[in-house]
């Protein structure tokens, strides 16, 4: 047998094809499938494992793009948020409006869609989409609808497809069979999956199945999970679809430390923008991005969490990881553009990631400057009080200011060390950043 691929008698245990025959044995549980790109392997697994006649009411692939408007309407972009919905309300109203009669009050219908980019011929789109579920939690109630963004991580189509039926058997499954709580529904939405495979950054909740939830919070335990590698907020506060915000902004990323190192984030910010502008004059206004680590928001509990990034993103659209590095934010923030970023931090964070260890990376302090420092990246690093710089550093890198405060000039370290901060300095990889 080869490997990764398991016999009939197996696959009749496994997670997916329980869960399938579950929903399909269930009487009360009936409804559609609609799956743009990327195959039918959601409904695959549902007509493959048996019974399939008791749930499922249609399978639907509107892959033409004439046939996808006259279906859905026209007006939207073929993956995104909006199609979605349109498939959602659609095949949900064409479920009640059909069968409802036939079927009876005491049927539970469900239209699950989804509208999928998998990779292409080159390998150089984005690998993305949305998947949805509009269902009626208890007999005779209004629907709910649980929405997803996911990035598709494997490398190869018939992987990325294989994910996606997974997560779509998954997502049915805990619908109908799971309370809906973040931490143990999640874990049943990716049983099977990982982080590695498939990503999910944007979680939307609305309906009776999820009063009183915050689909915030939701996002906030995907990524304590593992199950995102970041989220993004967009100013109202709301989960956003990365490529969304990003796609070919110039970025100034307001470090995390920048709040408790100086009175003044606007100063630094609107210096950054003006060092930006001498450099580069970039096409596009650049954009203000908030980077936050999930335990700023988690520490004081969930309700102070979802305050916080209210609070956020008043300022500017946050991007939210539970990384203690930076280049890990800056492999990221690449996915989605290559336009100029610029790091804003301080002499202190600076003369730490200098003095960091580095043992889950082979190549240490040099392969974390190395991703850290790619095309178009550079640190500006701004001075603090020397109080808090003494107070917040060791290891290495020291300073030597007779002033109150300190700056990059102000750094020093022993060679080799030396020889690599001045190689810095000089290709201007980091920037002083002068305070009026």
């Amino acid at each position: 047998m080869e490997p990764g691929l398991a016999s009939e008698g197996a696959e009749t245990e496994s997670g997916p094809h329980r869960k399938a025959l579950e929903i399909n044995l269930d009487p009360n549980v009936y409804g559609t499938f609609a799956e743009i790109g990327a195959g039918q392997e959601v409904a695959d697994w549902f007509l493959r494992v048996g019974a399939a006649s008791g749930t499922v009411a249609q399978t639907i692939c509107a892959y033409d793009k004439a046939f996808s408007d006259e279906r859905y309407g026209q007006g939207t972009r073929y993956v995104s948020r909006e199609r979605l919905l349109a498939m959602l309300e659609r095949e949900y109203a064409t479920l009640e409006t059909q069968l409802r009669q036939a079927r009876g009050r005491e049927v539970r219908f469900f239209a699950f869609a989804d509208t999928v980019a998998a990779r292409n011929f080159k390998g150089d789109n984005e690998q993305h989409g949305w998947v949805g579920l509009r269902f009626q939690a208890t007999s005779g109630a209004a629907p709910s609808d649980l929405l997803l963004h996911v990035a598709l991580r494997d490398h190869d189509v018939a992987q990325q497809r294989s994910a996606l039926g997974l997560l779509g058997v998954n997502v049915v499954h805990a619908a109908f069979r799971q309370r809906p709580e973040p931490v143990p529904f999640l874990a049943a939405l990716f049983e099977d999956l990982s982080g590695e495979r498939l990503e999910v950054d944007v979680i939307e909740l609305g309906g009776p199945a999820f009063a009183g939830q915050d689909a915030r919070i939701w996002c906030l335990e995907a990524l304590r999970q593992g199950l995102a590698r970041a989220l993004l907020f967009d100013e109202t506060g709301r989960p956003e679809q990365p490529s969304t915000l990003l796609r070919k902004r110039s970025l100034v990323v307001e470090g995390r430390t920048v709040a408790t190192e100086t009175a003044n984030a606007k100063t630094l910010v609107a210096a950054a923008f003006a060092q930006l502008q001498r450099e580069l004059r970039p096409d596009h206004e650049p954009m203000l991005l908030l980077d936050v680590r999930l335990e700023q928001l988690t520490s004081s509990g969930p309700g102070s969490a979802a305050e916080r990034i209210r609070e956020l993103t008043t300022r500017a659209p946050v991007i939210l990881t539970d990384e203690k590095a930076l280049h890990p934010i800056v492999e990221y923030l690449r996915r989605y553009t290559s336009a100029p970023i610029r790091l804003v931090t301080s002499t202190a964070v600076f003369a730490r990631l200098l003095s960091g260890s580095y043992d889950t990376l082979p190549g240490a302090l040099l392969e974390s400057l190395g991703k850290l420092l790619v095309e178009d990246v550079r640190l500006y690093v701004h001075p603090i009080s020397l109080d808090t710089f003494l107070a917040t550093t060791g290891g290495r890198v020291g300073a030597a200011s007779s002033f109150s405060t300190v700056s990059l000039d102000d750094l020093r370290c022993e060679p080799p060390l030396e020889h690599l901060l001045r190689y810095l300095r000089g290709a201007k990889w980091i920037v002083p950043l002068e305070l009026s």
